[in-house]
Parts: C-alpha cells; structure tokens; sequence
C-alpha cells in the first residue's frame, strides 16, 4: 500500500483519497455504550455518566435526556471522528452542541467545534456543561435537561455520516469555598523557547483519546502518515501548564519549492475533553516546520475567565494533544514522516482546591507520572498495574503458604517428639494398634514433614 501511495501524485489541495484506506480511524472506546439521539426532546433517550456511541448525518440535530442535580457541574464532550478522507470544507462542516433545560433555555455557552486543517478530516471535539455557581442565574436547579447535538455542512461537502463518541463527566463538589479567578500579571503569556534535550525518547500516538500514548517533559519522537492524527496524553497539575511544539523535519524529496497551507495541526484537549483554544495548524515548503502551543497554568478559578484557551485549563488530570498531519504532505512524506514532539511542563504542582471526594480523573497521581514516564497507554498501565497485582497476590499466597507449611512441620516434629517420650526406653512412638516395643514405624515424608496420613 505504501509503494501504491508513494507512486499516486497528489496535487495541492487534494484530499489524498488514495491513502485514505491505509490510516487508521479513530478507536471508540472499549465498552461504551451504544445510544441513538432522537430528533425531538420528547423521545429523548437517557444518557448516564459515561463514555456512549452514536452517529450523525448531516443536517441531522440529536437530543439526548439527562437528570441533573442543584449542585453538580456535569460536562458534556462530544468527538465526532469522520472517516479519514471524507470530504469536509473549513469551517462550514461542524458541530453545535449545548445543554438545554427542559424550559429551552441554554445553559451558558454553545460549543462549535469545525474543521480549519485545509480541507482534512480529522477527530474533532469539545465540551458543554452545566456550571453550578453564584455567578449563574440559569441552570441552576435540579431537574430534566438535554444535551443536543446539531450537524452543520454546506452541500458541497461529503454526506457521510460521522461517527460520535459522547462522554458525560460530573465534577466532583469543592469541599471548601470557591477558588476566585487567577488576577491579571498572575503569570506570563511570553512563550518561552521549546525544550532542548539532547536525547529522544520513542513515543506511540494513538488513533483518538482511548488510545493516546503518554508522553511526559522531553524530547519524543514518532511516526506519522498523511492524512493521520495520532493523540498523545500528558498528566498537568494544578498550578502547572504545557508548552508544547510539533515539528516536522526538512523534506529529502526532489519537490521541494511546493507551497502547502496548514499541513501540520496541534491541539490540545483538557481531562473533559473540552478544547483549550483552536488548533494551530502551519503550512510547510519543504522546510523544518513546528506547531506551537502554550497554555495557561491550571486553576479552578480560570473557568471565571471569558478566554476560552484560559477557561479550559481549569482541572488537573491528563491533558491530550492532537497532531494532524494533512494528506497534500504525500508529496514530501509519501512512506510517513518522523515526528518530533518537545512536550515541557512547566511549573511546580500545588493542592488543588480540595473536592467533597475523589477528584477522579481530575487530579494527577503518582502512577500516573509513572505512567507517562513509561510512555504507556492506559490499556497498558491498566495492564501493568493487574499483573503487579496478581504477581504480588501470588508472592503473598506463596509466603502464607510456605509460612503455614512451616508452622505445620513444627508441630508434626514436636507432636513425634513427644509421644516418642511417651512411648518408653525404645523412644517410639505407639501408635493405634500396635504396642510400644513395636518395629513398624509410620512412613516419614522427609521434604514435607509429618507422616502421611495424617
């Protein structure tokens, strides 16, 4: 497939339908659960806490039921993952999601996640909630709400159907009072130079956000395909932020004066999948290229803030990065492109703001950073952390029944001993049946212990 694709000419603007079939599409969740939106409020299906499968046409508007409380902030993310290849024009195909109580009325801001990667289909995604707050005057009481999901595009974009991932998330209650809004000057938003370590370490994007490879401070590098969009994860901590830069290298290819326009796309995602600003996508002639990103340092008090980028950093957890690489680059890469990825998170991490429970997924642990150093997968880790368990269940099983056979060899001995006293100048035991002065012995195990049958 690659020696096909490497001889296909692919002209500027083309979408690169040829090696559409050889990338790999987005990876839904193992174990979510399969839910159809309806189009009207009232046939409304329920939608729990969760990772959940849907698909959409175009034109097409879902509505879906959900039970909230008077003191959750519940997050609803939304990924639409078209096929590789599928048609999409920027900015005109997109979503529009928001959460409505059951009077109509929106609760806070709509989101419109769109494609701006030059006519590339690649996973898009964002986030709507429902914010508990005294700043709010909407949404604030428990009852029936709904999330929709409204697919937008022009008719000259493509007509398949995209498939959805939907994840609802509730955050947990702060235990104390609420954090306030990080004041201006608190930080600096100079970007400063991308790190510099002398040694790469060999990192494994994955196809969406179930997949992502975990990367942590340093130089990696990877693998990437045009017309691909390979996902990365990285644990940020309260008070910490990311400065991130994605680069291509010098292309080696005869057709090196082509002029392609925003071929090399990063984004970043915060814990609930929510977009931390728009993706940054740069065009490319030939030359070493880097997508650049610098966020804001976390704060719960950022989600008081009317930037989008900076209301976004407002958890601790795993934040994901997105590096899109657009067909048109089958003309500089047609085997791949090795990929350089300078992840650097910077500063010290604080206590977060103190949830009434566990924070869950917003919060970083110690196996976390772990996990990211090892540059595992959270299939793997999760993998890991089973047979550690069980490795240390068996060590443990092993010890109490080496320790039990011990203490039952003990005994045997002490119990021979004594009824050998017992038994007269011969120093035999009497068994059942037979006298003192007996010559029959009972049959000794010698590596177990006490005598069979006993």
């Amino acid at each position: 497939m690659l020696a096909a694709l490497a001889a296909v000419p692919i002209l500027p603007g083309a979408v690169g339908v040829a090696s559409a079939e050889d990338v790999p599409h987005y990876r839904m969740a193992e174990g979510a659960t399969k839910i159809a939106g309806s189009p009207e409020s009232t046939d409304a299906p329920s939608l729990k806490p969760g990772l959940h499968t849907d698909a959409i046409k175009r034109g097409e508007q879902k509505w879906y039921a959900v039970n909230l409380d008077a003191r959750t902030n519940a997050y609803f993310s939304v990924v639409a993952a078209p096929t590789p290849g599928t048609k999409v024009e920027d900015y005109g195909d997109k979503l529009t999601l928001s959460v409505q109580d059951s009077n109509g009325t929106t609760c806070g801001s709509e989101a419109r996640p769109s494609f701006n990667g030059g006519g590339m289909a690649y996973p898009i995604a964002d986030y709507v909630t429902r914010r508990i707050g005294a700043d709010r005057t909407e949404c604030q009481k428990a009852g029936p709400y709904y999330l929709v999901i409204t697919r937008e595009g022009p008719e000259t974009s493509g007509p398949d159907t995209w498939p959805l991932e939907i994840n609802y998330l509730n955050e947990p209650r702060l235990e104390g009072s609420t954090p306030a809004k990080p004041g201006h000057g608190t930080w600096s938003t100079a970007t400063p130079a991308p790190r510099t370590d002398a040694t790469k370490r060999s990192a494994r994007g994955g196809t969406g956000f179930n997949d992502a490879g975990s990367v942590t401070s340093g130089v990696w590098k990877d693998r990437i395909r045009p017309g691909e969009t390979r996902f990365y994860r990285v644990p940020v901590d309260w008070g910490q932020r990311l400065n991130l830069s994605a680069e291509l290298p010098n292309a080696t290819s005869s057709r090196s004066s082509a002029f392609l326009a925003r071929v090399l796309g990063l984004a970043v995602y915060n814990p609930a999948r929510g977009a931390v600003g728009d993706p940054s996508f740069v065009s490319y002639t030939g030359k070493p290229a880097a997508a650049k990103e610098f966020t804001a340092p976390v704060d719960y008090g950022n989600r008081f803030d009317s930037t989008g980028s900076v209301n976004a950093m407002r958890f601790a957890g795993w934040h994901y990065l997105a590096v899109s690489l657009h067909p048109d680059a089958a003309q500089y890469f047609p085997k791949g492109a090795e990929l350089t990825l300078r992840v650097d998170v910077r500063g010290t991490a604080k206590a977060g703001p103190g949830y009434d429970g566990p924070a869950g997924v917003f919060s970083v642990t110690s196996e976390d950073r772990e996990t990211a150093q090892k540059g595992q997968t959270a299939q793997e880790a999760a993998k890991s952390g089973t047979l550690m368990t069980m490795a240390y269940a068996g060590i443990g099983t092993g010890v109490v029944l080496l320790l039990g056979l011990g203490a039952w060899t003990l005994v045997a001995r002490r119990s021979a001993a004594g009824a050998a006293t017992a038994g007269g100048p011969g120093g035999r035991p009497s068994l059942p049946g037979q006298s003192s002065d007996s010559t029959q012995q009972a049959p000794q195990n010698p590596r177990f212990g006490p005598p069979q049958g006993w």
